[in-house]
């Protein structure tokens, strides 16, 4: 038998060096704890309640805010999807229309489910070379307000996975002109605002709700985030829903990593994130000898909603090469021990953070440069053209049933091949990230089904489908 614990302590022990989540990094030397056993505890008279902070915990939060510029902040302990799930459901009421980017996380869809709103989608455009979901513009935005009225609330996603960022400040303008809250996931932006060539965060600019995960690119334990509320009248309700949504048994484990966090970016920010920059800075240079692999970079600025993109995310372009994602990160594991964030259809993602060493950027830059060569020469004279291998996205879906309205239905599971025209019962999401391309209550139509066929086959995660081979699919019956 093979005990979770033990793999662990196997894994921590081996050179694999991970591009990839949590922020910490593994990286021991920048951040430490004592015998985590010591210190687990319950709320005992002087450690405070995160329910009803007024000790210890409400200085907690009230750092926060201090060091993010927000009205008040709330740590999180069930990471980044209880902040969504609270964020909604404080800023609508029951059955309100609201305005969603496509892209979101599927806990915004949660929350949308549970709250028996009626969404309004947004579908942010992709680029031509790799099949990444780009920003939103406040002009899109401003169109779809008029057009659509009563939107309560607006939903967006910035930075993306692979660090789009939309402008924030322009849409916010918009947002709060047809009296509507804004609300940004920037779980993948805890990093922004500490220095000046990264992105500015959305808690500046003028979003009303943002949640951010520190563990995804800051040294914190995984589920650590914070929930920024800019809106004082919302103040109340979050307080409430969070009280439902995050665990009444709080780990003072991940409170104090978050503590920790937190005292590290109070003391040392502005050193941590120069030379941070510094290392990124080298690797994007040495990455401009690529002649096959390629590196997204600032180069989509400006296009398609794109107003900014964070350096800290590599999205590694496999378009001139003849192979996928997948095989490129297989061969960064089994020959550099090398593990990145995520492996598409045509690129991979890798995920930096300060914990990150000069040692580690050097390791993958090698990586990469050896790799890029080999396959420069075995590639030479092939008409190998920079063509996309898939598009990500589908006719706009046909909405059926409003996604609470799935919640009760009576369903069966089929296999994906006969679901041609049902409804499914379920949101289907490549994982990660996690935006669903099918959400409960659309209809399956036949380019959904061939494209899973082939994502399936090809070895990717697919959250949502049933049967060990992946080819059922929940349906209302």
């Amino acid at each position: 038998m093979e005990y979770l614990y033990d793999k662990l302590v196997s894994y921590g022990r081996q050179k694999d060096y991970p591009m990839h989540m949590p922020g910490h990094k593994r990286n021991t030397k920048l951040l430490t704890m004592e015998n985590p056993y010591a210190i687990d505890i319950t709320e005992i008279p002087g450690f405070d309640n995160l329910h009803q902070p007024e000790g210890i915990l409400k200085e907690l939060s009230d750092r926060m805010s201090k060091l993010y510029h927000s009205h008040k902040a709330f740590p999180l302990v069930n990471g980044s999807t209880a902040g969504i799930l609270a964020g909604i459901s404080a800023a609508t009421n029951r059955g309100d229309k609201v305005l969603v980017a496509r892209n979101c996380h599927r806990s915004v869809y949660h929350g949308i489910s549970l709250r028996e709103l009626k969404p309004v989608y947004l579908y942010p455009e992709e680029v031509e070379e790799v099949a990444i979901h780009c920003g939103i513009s406040p002009e899109i935005i401003e169109d779809m307000l008029i057009n659509e009225e009563n939107i309560k609330l607006v939903v967006i996603t910035s930075p993306t996975y692979e660090g789009v960022v939309s402008d924030i400040q322009g849409i916010a303008n918009v947002v709060h002109k047809y009296g509507a809250v804004l609300m940004v996931d920037e779980a993948h932006g805890a990093h922004l605002g500490f220095h000046a060539c990264f992105p500015k965060s959305a808690v500046t600019l003028g979003a009303d709700i943002v949640v951010q995960s520190l563990h995804k690119t800051l040294p914190a334990f995984t589920q650590s985030a914070v929930l920024h509320i800019n809106l004082p009248s919302l103040e109340d309700r979050l307080r409430k829903y969070l009280s439902i949504y995050q665990s009444s048994s709080p780990s003072y484990l991940l409170l104090a990593g978050m503590d920790q966090c937190i005292k590290l970016l109070e003391d040392q920010a502005e050193s941590l994130f120069e030379n941070y920059f510094k290392n990124l800075q080298h690797f994007y240079k040495q990455m401009e000898q690529l002649k096959s692999l390629g590196l997204i970079g600032r180069e989509l600025i400006g296009r398609k909603g794109v107003y900014d993109l964070d350096p800290s995310k590599l999205t590694i372009t496999v378009n001139k090469t003849g192979l996928t994602g997948h095989q490129l990160g297989e061969m960064l594991r089994e020959r550099f021990h090398i593990v990145v964030e995520m492996e598409s259809r045509d690129y991979l993602l890798g995920i930096t953070s300060i914990s990150d060493t000069k040692e580690g950027f050097e390791r993958l830059e090698k990586a990469l440069l050896t790799i890029d060569s080999e396959l420069y020469s075995h590639n030479k004279g092939k008409d190998l053209a920079c063509i996309r291998k898939e598009k990500q996205g589908f006719p706009s879906p046909i909405q059926a049933l409003l996604p609470y309205e799935v919640m009760d239905k009576r369903t069966e599971i089929v296999k994906l091949k006969d679901s041609y025209g049902r409804i499914s019962a379920d949101n289907i999401a490549l994982y990660p990230p996690g935006a669903p391309i099918l959400v409960a209550g659309e209809i399956i139509r036949k380019e959904f089904i061939e494209y899973i066929e082939k994502v399936v086959e090809e070895g990717f995660t697919v959250n949502g489908l049933h049967g060990n081979t992946k080819d059922q699919i929940e349906v209302i019956q």
